[in-house]
Formats: C-alpha cells, structure tokens, sequence
C-alpha cells in the first residue's frame, strides 16, 4: 500500500472566503520558492519543502483566523563546531486576518496580524514568514552530539585552573577606602 505524496500548498487564496467555510489546508511548500528563507540558511536540498497545516474559521468574536502548524528538515551550520547538524524547524501560529494596520491593533495579543489584500493572500510568503520567525539564531549541536565537545571540555578544564589564581592576584582597588571610612579627622 503506497503512500500518495502530498499535494503542493497553493499560492494564492481568498483567506476570507475559507474562514467562512472553515477550511482546512494541507500540503506542501518547495524551499525553492522561498527566496528569502534559502538566502538565510545556504545549502537548502532543491527538493526540499516544508509541510504545512492549516485551518481557516472565525472566532467567537467573528474574526477571520487562520491557524497552523509547519514542520520543515533543514541543515544549519552548528555555530560551535561550524558542521552541519540536521534539525526539523516547527512552529504552531495562530494570525488573525485583517486589511488594515487599524484593525490589526485591535487584535489580541494572542493573535499576529496578517495582512490581506484584495481577498488575495499569499500562503507561501505567510510560510516563509513563520519559518524565518523560528530559524535559530544560533544553531548549535547538542553538547553531547558536538563533534567539538573534547575542544570544549578542554577549554573549560583549562579555564577553571586558571579561575582560583587570578581571584587570589586580585587585589579591591578600593580596600585602602575602607580603612579611611573607620578614622575621624
């Protein structure tokens, strides 16, 4: 039994009719058609995509939500050893759907805003925003994963000899004020 693979996300929609008609998305995003997420992490597979989830309703407030989740695999550069390391970019986001900044400010704070224009939005470039949003900063192993962590152990062995002779060196610049604080003039 064969598992069909999953339809590409489309493009372009009308968020406001598929909240009305509580709308569920499911699909995918090729990396090659995030231009901004492939500049921030170099060496995305060609055949890469992110799977995306989502879910379009109104509220109990009768606003328009969309909903979802999206799991991308990526390779990073791990900032400690500056190898590759594999890891599965996730997010849940919860957007409530507005046309302007005016009514974008009047949304919870449990909800981002998300801009639509003309009954017209972009899912792609929605993705591509999430997933920038959860792109680590700085992408490190797991210490134990590491391959650097022997160049790190040793780093810190050297470092903590070190640490008790230089406290002892240290001299407080300020312990001849304190004799001075107890003398009367």
């Amino acid at each position: 039994m064969s598992k069909a693979p999953i339809a590409e996300l489309p493009r372009s929609v009308d968020p406001n009719k598929l909240a009305e008609q509580n709308t569920k998305l499911e699909g995918v995003v090729p990396f090659k058609g995030l231009s901004r997420f492939c500049e921030a992490v170099p060496g995305l597979p060609d055949d890469g995509a992110c799977s995306v989830k989502l879910a379009f309703y109104r509220d109990g407030e009768r606003r328009r939500i969309v909903s979802g989740e999206l799991s991308a695999p990526v390779v990073l550069e791990c900032q400690r050893c500056m190898g590759d390391m594999q890891a599965t970019l996730k997010s849940r986001f919860d957007l409530g759907l507005v046309i302007s900044d005016e009514q974008a400010q009047r949304l919870p704070k449990a909800l981002e805003p998300f801009l639509v224009e003309d009954f017209s939005a972009d899912l792609w470039e929605m993705v591509e925003d999430e997933l920038l949003l959860v792109l680590p900063p700085f992408p490190l192993h797991e210490r134990e994963q590491c391959p650097a962590k022997e160049d790190l152990e040793a780093l810190e062995v050297s470092e903590a000899a070190e640490e008790p002779e230089t406290e002892q060196r240290k001299e407080n610049p300020f312990s001849v004020l304190a004799g001075l604080k107890t003398t009367k003039h």
